[in-house]
């Protein structure tokens, strides 16, 4: 280790499903070939770091520290890794290897290879002081006003949000079901298109319908309600199956329905007449490099204005807890 990095850390660890993450000190890991390591600034918290925390993913790597939306500078760089200097400020996603030659990988398609690992799944991420992460799969982040913490939310729920309007066909009339971190950046991408969208919440969340509103929602309502006019396509980003026949049933002929979470609830049956008419579901896994450096040139253009509460590393349980009650209106984010 150089002198400017120290030997331990502190990191919130997971352990075992349904049991709260523990702060611990552990070494600071060493970055091997292909790898760097970064010093994290900032790392949002994501409703995928629930489902890990409930036993709702299968086959973590336990323990693991969890989180996967990390902002941070480079702090060293391992043998064979080329284009990021020290200090540099890069980003880090979901998807954090594959294995570069599998039919998918080779398609462009490396979001479904299938021996993909994931950050802060597989992979240790971002709840922690320092972070490995393989240098094929980190951003390079624009220098500008934005805080750590306000990018932090573009690397998962922006690119996540991003490829499901990319999968939506340039909709014009686009419906939102679930109103959190990713619907709130994606909303601005919709308006940026000068296309229009809907949001859905749950019943009565009329502080999400009001955020809805600001951000220039044509219409805020909630989920089992119908909007003023049918939609070209619809994003469902709350886990709730039952949302599906529902935004079905709001579609124009023609229409795209695209499931954005990694975990939904059982879809209930619903008759063949709500999707004929070309209707179509389809889901979103994972992202790819080429959504990332589309989306990350793209925000700082329109500029995409994230809407965080911040929270320390050891409040990280708390900061979860708010997600879970949807307490929160935008992301939250830890920051170190």
């Amino acid at each position: 280790m150089t002198a400017s990095i120290p030997e331990t850390m502190r990191a919130m660890v997971f352990h075992r499903p349904g049991e709260a993450l523990r702060l611990e000190r552990r070494p600071v890991p060493r970055p091997g070939r292909g790898q760097v390591l970064l010093r994290v600034e900032a790392c949002g918290v994501c409703r995928t770091d629930l489902h890990l925390i409930d036993g709702e993913l299968p086959d973590p790597r336990l323990p693991v520290i969890p989180g996967h939306e990390i902002v941070g500078r480079v702090a060293a760089v391992g043998e064979g890794v080329e284009g990021f200097a020290a200090g540099q400020r890069v980003g880090v996603p979901w998807l954090g290897w594959t294995c570069g030659h599998c039919r998918y990988c080779t398609s462009g398609r490396e979001n479904l290879c299938d021996a993909a690992r994931f950050t802060g799944y597989q992979i240790d991420g971002g709840y922690a002081e320092y972070t490995l992460a393989d240098a094929r799969y980190c951003f390079p982040l624009a220098e500008s006003a934005a805080q750590a913490a306000e990018q932090a939310p573009l690397l998962c729920a922006g690119l996540i949000g991003y490829r499901a309007l990319r999968l939506a066909g340039g909709a014009e009339r686009v419906g939102i079901y679930g109103f959190g971190a990713a619907a709130h950046i994606v909303a601005q991408v919709i308006a940026h298109q000068g296309h229009r969208f809907y949001a859905f919440t749950r019943p009565g969340d009329v502080d999400s319908q009001a955020f809805a509103r600001q951000l220039g929602a044509a219409w805020a309502g909630e989920a089992g309600q119908a909007p003023p006019e049918a939609l070209d396509a619809a994003i469902i980003f709350a886990p709730a199956g039952p949302l599906v026949p529902a935004a079905l049933k709001q579609l124009e002929k023609g229409g795209r329905l695209v499931c954005a979470g990694i975990h939904m609830s059982d879809i209930p049956g619903f008759p063949y007449a709500d999707l004929w008419g070309e209707r179509s579901i389809c889901s979103v896994a994972n992202l790819t490099r080429q959504d990332g450096m589309e989306f990350l040139g793209l925000a700082p253009r329109i500029p995409v204005r994230t809407s965080v509460t911040v929270f320390a590393l050891e409040e990280a349980n708390a900061a979860l807890a708010q997600l879970r009650r949807g307490a929160l209106q935008g992301a939250a984010v830890l920051e170190m």
